[in-house]
């Protein structure tokens, strides 16, 4: 059977591995930067749709060792790509080395394209695929560690957390993957009012409720990268979409609630929730965190708050975090907050005890995932 790999964000394998089995795929193999798991390509085709938490979904094709730049070239070349997909596809070759002595990404990547263009050249009477870096057909993943390289297809073509609802987003904005692994992390039951004090484009909120109402992550994508391969079977992929599509929900009966100071960000995530359709289960208001009251009686408070790495604010941001602190003390007694910190001396502002922590990754800042029980 064939064996596939689902990278996710740093931190989120297990949630990953978890969610993949709740698919049906019962055998996996967890890493730290994701998940192995071995089914057919029906489910591959399944886990690009339905995984709210996977980066992309690879199938490999070679695992070898090459300690020159010619033995990397042989080695790629004796591939049978042609059985993979059609010379006329157009590829790009993604690369990323670690500790290996072949250190350079883009000659390592234009290695293993030559290799790619001469194989097919040779096998097709002097025809070779085109490259195309913004808008490939195949996109061939090389993995380097010290002397070990993979050759990987990526099935899933952009990025999978590029949902294609998100036509606007914030000045620091949280991927839609990491923002539902999160979710998956928290305590929040998806039967519950959500609230999200620092909304921004509204990642959290328009993620929960698609998660909530069972709505395939994938379902608003045009395309997916296995669709350009030879192997792909529309009739296979029209039915998993309908399997997945049966599993909806048709309402909700509680709302999502988001908050932010900049007003102009609040009409940027009204846009991405109607995009999403999921518009009228939440709902946005314009408010300084010092002001922030408990709309419900009880819920579930999950935020990403400013952390000064990204947006330049650092001397302003103690004050924030204070009052942030101060209003859930006051006005949500009960309830359980979550907390994404790119900044631990912030979040000794709070002057409060987290009971739970989770290190994970937002792009390359490192991040604690904190739960707090507001007592």
């Amino acid at each position: 059977m064939p064996e596939f790999f689902a990278s996710c964000p740093k931190g989120l394998s297990e949630v990953l591995e978890k969610e993949i089995r709740d698919l049906g795929i019962e055998n996996t193999k967890l890493t730290q930067l994701g998940v192995f798991f071995e089914s057919n390509w029906k489910e591959c085709y399944r886990v690009n749709l339905s995984s709210r938490i996977a980066s992309r979904i690879l199938k490999p094709i070679k695992d070898f060792f090459a300690y020159h730049q010619d033995e990397l070239y042989q080695q790629v070349s004796k591939i049978d790509f042609s059985k993979h997909f059609d010379v006329t596809k157009k590829i790009k070759v993604e690369c990323s080395l670690h500790d290996s002595i072949l250190h350079d990404q883009r000659f390592v990547a234009m290695k293993v394209k030559d290799a790619i263009a001469d194989h097919f050249r040779e096998h097709t009477g002097g025809v070779r695929p085109d490259v195309d870096t913004k808008d490939p057909d195949v996109r061939i993943h090389v993995r380097g560690i010290k002397n070990e390289f993979s050759i990987a297809l990526d099935t899933s073509g952009e990025s999978l957390f590029k949902r294609g609802y998100r036509m606007e987003s914030g000045l620091a904005p949280l991927k839609e993957n990491l923002a539902a692994g999160l979710l998956k992390l928290s305590s929040w039951d998806q039967q519950s009012p959500l609230i999200d004090p620092f909304c921004g484009s509204g990642t959290f909120l328009i993620e929960a409720a698609l998660m909530a109402l069972k709505i395939p992550p994938g379902s608003f994508r045009k395309r997916f990268g296995f669709q350009n391969l030879k192997n792909y079977d529309p009739e296979v992929w029209n039915m998993v979409v309908s399997e997945e599509i049966a599993k909806e929900k048709d309402s909700l009966d509680f709302k999502l609630y988001g908050f932010d100071l900049d007003s102009q960000v609040l009409k940027k995530a009204k846009a991405n929730a109607e995009n999403a359709g999921v518009l009228q289960y939440l709902q946005f208001q314009r408010k300084d965190i010092a002001e922030l009251e408990s709309p419900v009686s009880l819920g579930t408070v999950v935020t990403n708050p400013p952390y000064g790495a990204r947006l330049g604010e650092e001397d302003l941001l103690h004050d924030t975090y204070k009052d942030f602190s101060h209003s859930l003390k006051t006005h949500f007694k009960g309830w359980n907050a979550w907390v994404l910190s790119g900044n631990k001396e912030f979040s000794k502002d709070f002057h409060l005890k987290n009971s739970r922590k989770f290190f994970v990754f937002n792009g390359a800042i490192e991040c604690r995932f904190l739960s707090y029980a507001i007592k």
